[in-house]
Order: structure tokens, then C-alpha cells, then sequence
């Protein structure tokens, strides 16, 4: 085990809290004009899947446990979950449903994500930080507007809704980042 501040603790991380594993949902800092900045962390217990909040002082240390992050390709989904492959040992892996949660519209076959692996487990799946999608509908361009300005509303292949800048139509492939959705770029390709 590895002691860590409170304000270092990113999404994914596996922290040890009471002798129990927890994979970290979100984290975030907060730092209100009066008083101590607190690090608000939700997370999943990996036993039992319950999901606990935890509000720590940023310099408060927590313990993080030694997890192992691979690269690993995504194969497909079936009833038992999400069948990875490592590249290299071409060793595989499922992982649940709950332990994937909304990342999933997001994979794609051959995709390469890394999966953080606690004793043979998979305990938590890093997608790269943009895919490229496929706009699927969207809205018509009203003359007068900017590009700057405003954006529109957009459904990506994956059912995914997104906002477009208004020059965007259905049929474009467009690059979007997988941490919140947004729009970053059109696809170069």
C-alpha cells in the first residue's frame, strides 16, 4: 500500500479505506474562500458494489493499493460481460457491467483501453481520452448564426447526446472527448 494526499485521488484509482477495497467513481477539490480545501470522493466498494461518498481534507492521506494498469484490447460484449485481451500474453479478461457502467457506448472492437487488474480482477476501465464518432442527427444550420457563439444539439452513432458548433451536419465524423461527452474536434480522417 502506497500512502497518497487526499487531493492527488483521480478517477480509477483504487483506494484501501478500512481494510476494503474501493475503486474511485469521481473526485473532486473544492476550495470554499473560508475554511480547509476537502477532496469530495465517490466510489464503489469491489466486494459488493455499494457506492460510498468520503470527504477528506487535501492533505489528508489516504492509502491506494497496488494495482497493476495494462493495455488491453477490447474483443465484444456477451452475457458475461466485456471480454478484454492482453496484446501481448494474449491472456483475457471479463469485466462486469457495474465496472464498466456508461463508458460502454464508448467502446469499440479492437480499441485499446487500460484496465486496472488487483489480483486477476479488473477493477476499473481508462478509455482513451477522445474517440471518433459518426453524427448520426442533428439539426439544420439557421442562417445568422456564428460558429463561436452557439452550439446544437447532436446524436452520435453510439446514442450519445452531444452539442455541435452549427457547422457540423449528419454523416460528419467528429472527435469526442469520452470523460463528459463534449464535442473537441472534426475527425481528420
Amino acid at each position: 500500500m502506497v500512502k497518497i494526499i487526499a487531493s492527488s485521488v483521480r478517477k480509477g484509482n483504487v483506494l484501501e479505506v478500512d481494510g476494503k477495497l474501493y475503486v474511485v467513481l469521481t473526485a473532486q477539490n473544492f476550495h470554499p474562500g473560508k475554511g480547509t480545501p476537502v477532496t469530495q470522493v465517490d466510489m464503489r466498494r469491489i466486494v459488493d458494489g455499494v457506492k460510498v461518498s468520503e470527504r477528506w481534507r487535501t492533505t489528508e492521506q489516504v492509502e491506494r493499493a497496488f494495482v497493476e494498469d495494462v493495455n488491453f484490447q477490447f474483443l465484444y460484449e456477451d452475457g458475461e460481460g466485456f471480454h478484454f485481451m492482453n496484446p501481448e500474453s494474449y491472456d483475457q479478461v471479463v469485466v462486469d457491467v457495474d465496472t464498466m457502467g456508461d463508458q460502454k457506448a464508448y467502446l469499440q472492437e479492437g480499441m485499446t483501453c487500460i484496465l486496472s487488474i488487483h489480483e486477476g480482477v479488473a477493477l476499473a476501465v481508462e478509455l482513451p481520452r477522445h474517440v471518433t464518432l459518426e453524427i448520426v442527427e442533428t439539426e439544420p444550420v439557421v442562417k445568422g448564426q456564428t460558429a463561436s457563439s452557439s452550439y446544437k444539439p447532436a446524436i452520435l452513432s453510439n446514442g450519445i447526446r452531444t452539442m455541435v458548433p452549427p457547422h457540423i451536419d449528419a454523416g460528419t465524423r467528429v472527435v469526442i472527448a469520452t470523460e463528459d461527452n463534449s464535442y473537441v474536434e472534426r475527425a481528420k480522417n
